[in-house]
């Protein structure tokens, strides 16, 4: 694929994408710095600047206590600056101050008074873990409104359906089994299947099977699948082969049932209808490829394949139960579910980092920019919960990646006030220097890579 194909692609959409991309981007950088911000003034700090975007200034504004407001040139980011700190940074600190005739000169006591690095070690701590912190609140509001408000559609944790030489096929399980947990996690709906395969690659799992009123165990090893999403991104997951019990089937699909052909689509619908409530294999034309499904369908979810009235109409229903649950969470307790939500996210986060650190996953599933661009525009083309969903998904993860004990980020501020805390004295600042330098060139280094590979595989779509 190349740019003008690209383009092509992307149609007049493109303005949705890039558009999607800076509102999230700004809300979220927004949030985060505001977390700084708010705290940095409880603590008695003096914020010189509050910068959505890097480089020169678009327009701002100053407010009654003395900080600068503005919109920078570079959206892709933003900052506070904090008095005492030479940059945005704070990977540096000044004790002087610009006097009124363009010299240097100390800070007063009143200023110093008002001068982050003068606070206490853990004052700094608590302005610096502020920005990570309401990235997490931030999620964990905007989860808790649509679980209360919109409800959360739950599609139940149950396999519709066995996808033929798969790893469900070979390691037994059946329709309709009902899995309760895996590794001792419990499950709740289908969407905890996808997610735990989807990170767990090729490794083995214990599951916990709720089959005819009975517990079955079965340990079970997912085959690894990379798949490229339509920009041309890959990502690799495990692959179980349970069919989730949203899926349908078109009737006019179906080829064969339990080997047989039939001459006609009357005597197909007759063959499934008189087949209602047992166990057949049928083979599911998907394009050039045909799928072999091992199924269960039962009467009372396929009245409507008959009825030309039905939005079920021609369609074969795999699953024993309805397809989703919209499940609505008094306050108390959506909160707490957005709460395990992001702690999820956190976990899984982690556990793919770590999968390409150690080589079991592939570092080219790291995105940068234009995937993040991508994604934002697929999720506001689906409607405004999807979009929101993504933007509490996309907090978390800003929160948790400025956790990380890098230095320049966050984490890696706090890892040096912890040190401070322990040693009763501040790390040399040749040393913060030295880690600071060392810190900006392994973000840059990681941010060309993520931003390469996105590029790479935009242009190799289609090889």
């Amino acid at each position: 694929m190349n740019i003008t194909e690209l383009m092509n692609m992307l149609g007049g959409n493109i303005w949705i994408f890039v558009g999607a991309f800076l509102l999230v981007i700004t809300v979220l950088v927004f949030v985060h710095e505001w977390g700084h911000y708010i705290v940095a003034r409880l603590c008695g700090v003096h914020v010189e600047s509050f910068s959505i975007g890097f480089g020169k200034e678009l327009f701002g504004y100053n407010d009654k206590h003395g900080t600068r407001w503005k919109f920078s040139l570079i959206p892709l980011g933003g900052y506070v600056k904090l008095f005492g700190d030479t940059d945005p940074a704070s990977a540096g600190t000044t004790d002087e101050v610009e006097g009124e005739e363009g010299q240097k000169r100390p800070m007063t006591p009143a200023e110093l008074d008002q001068a982050f690095f003068a606070k206490p070690v853990w004052k700094r701590s608590l302005v610096v873990f502020a920005g990570p912190a309401i990235n997490y609140i931030f999620a964990v509001m905007i989860l808790s409104v649509l679980y209360m408000t919109s409800g959360n559609p739950l599609p139940p944790p149950t396999g519709a359906a066995i996808m033929g030489g798969s790893s469900a096929e070979k390691y037994g399980f059946q329709p309709h089994d009902l899995i309760v947990s895996i590794d001792g996690l419990q499950i709740n709906s289908f969407n905890d299947i996808r997610r735990e395969m989807m990170i767990s690659l090729d490794q083995e799992r214990h599951f916990v099977v709720e089959r005819g009123g009975e517990t079955v165990d079965i340990y079970a090893t997912p085959s690894l699948k990379t798949s490229k999403d339509r920009f041309g991104f890959s990502s690799s997951k495990g692959l179980l082969g349970l069919i989730s019990p949203e899926r349908g089937v078109q009737v006019s699909k179906i080829k064969k049932i339990d080997g047989q052909r039939f001459e006609n689509d009357n005597d197909l619908v007759q063959a499934l209808l008189d087949r209602m409530g047992t166990t057949n294999v049928i083979e599911v034309e998907r394009g050039s490829e045909t799928d072999v499904l091992t199924v269960h369908p039962v009467n009372e979810f396929n009245k409507g394949m008959t009825d030309p009235d039905s939005a079920y109409y021609n369609v074969l229903f795999l699953s024993d139960r309805q397809s989703k649950e919209l499940v609505k969470y008094p306050p108390l307790k959506a909160v707490g579910k957005a709460v395990e939500s992001t702690y999820t996210i956190t976990r899984d986060t982690l556990r793919a980092l770590g999968q390409m650190v150690t080589g079991v996953r592939s570092a080219t599933e790291l995105g940068g920019i234009i995937r993040i661009a991508a994604i934002a525009g697929d999720m506001a083309q689906q409607g405004l919960i999807a979009f929101v969903l993504f933007a509490a998904i996309l907090s978390v993860n800003l929160g948790f990646i400025n956790l990380l004990p890098i230095p320049l980020l966050d984490g890696g501020h706090l890892l040096f006030y912890f040190f401070e805390a322990i040693l009763g004295r501040p790390i040399p600042e040749p040393v913060q220097e030295y880690a600071f330098r060392a810190g900006l060139v392994f973000l840059v280094g990681i941010m060309a890579f993520a931003n390469l590979n996105d590029i790479v595989q935009l242009l190799t779509k289609d090889s």
